[in-house]
């Protein structure tokens, strides 16, 4: 979908030239290129395990989550939480706006990965922020909540965009089911491959996915200890570490010098 919007507003790609995974590499000198993938992977599973156990089973990263929770509420003859009903919406129009806002910027001949990563940023600021609102309960019933928790669903959208627009060659930071199916048929490719090209494209391939897995998996680690431990104050985390990757953006020459 995210593809299907940039296509049509006219924005290049990691896939618009060919199908599947590219097979560029970005240059070994610029480390915080390579490693802003990985944080950015951690801040969707922080984000999505506090959302998840503070705001009523809200996923704010594997957004279509909420339908199979919707879903069998329904047919439980449970009630229905409102911050289920808004989630995909919400993240379908916050995918399209940061379509034509990365569209607006790409062509005034400006890379548009910094003004994503910085709105990227003040969207998990805003999360934070409204879910340690005082009287914040964390029913997704009640509208506080349910304005917090399309905050940061609406970070996480960016994201997804953000990834797609800005950053080449890049894995999705945010759904690993696509990631860990990739890594597995790479790693099959080079185990029982017989073209030795295809092989260490592969290879090139999977060293790509690993890190953006365990960046993920960190993350879901360290937010769920978090929220355990200080609820939903645990949110600032992922705040941080999204101003840690607007920084590393800002910094890099490889992101800084490239226009997408």
């Amino acid at each position: 979908m995210i593809e299907l919007l940039l296509s049509i507003r006219g924005i290049p790609t990691q896939s618009a030239s060919r199908r599947g995974w590219p097979d560029a590499v970005l240059p070994s000198d610029d480390r915080l290129a390579r490693a802003l993938p990985c944080v950015l992977s951690g801040i969707a599973g922080a984000t999505d395990v506090i959302g998840f156990l503070g705001l009523s089973g809200l996923f704010t990263a594997h957004v279509t989550g909420n339908l199979v929770i919707l879903t069998a509420r329904i047919l439980a003859g449970s009630p229905a939480i409102f911050s289920h009903v808004l989630a995909v919406p919400v993240f379908m129009l916050v995918l399209l706006l940061t379509c034509l806002v990365a569209g607006v910027i790409e062509r005034s001949g400006r890379s548009s990965l910094r003004p994503l990563l910085l709105l990227h940023f003040m969207m998990l600021a805003a999360f934070f922020g409204l879910s340690i609102a005082p009287g914040l309960l964390p029913n997704g019933n009640v509208t506080l909540p349910v304005v917090a928790g399309m905050f940061g669903v609406a970070a996480m959208a960016v994201q997804n965009a953000l990834v797609q627009i800005g950053l080449r060659d890049t894995p999705s930071t945010a759904v690993m089911t696509t990631n860990v199916t990739r890594l597995m048929l790479e790693i099959g490719t080079v185990l029982v491959g017989r073209d030795a090209t295809e092989i260490a494209k592969a290879k090139r391939r999977a060293l790509r996915i690993f890190p953006v897995i365990v960046g993920f998996a960190i993350g879901c680690g360290l937010g769920a200890v978090g929220e355990a431990t200080a609820g939903l104050w645990s949110l600032i985390l992922p705040a941080l570490l999204a101003l840690i990757a607007y920084a590393m953006g800002a910094a890099s020459t490889q992101l800084a010098g490239v226009r997408r």
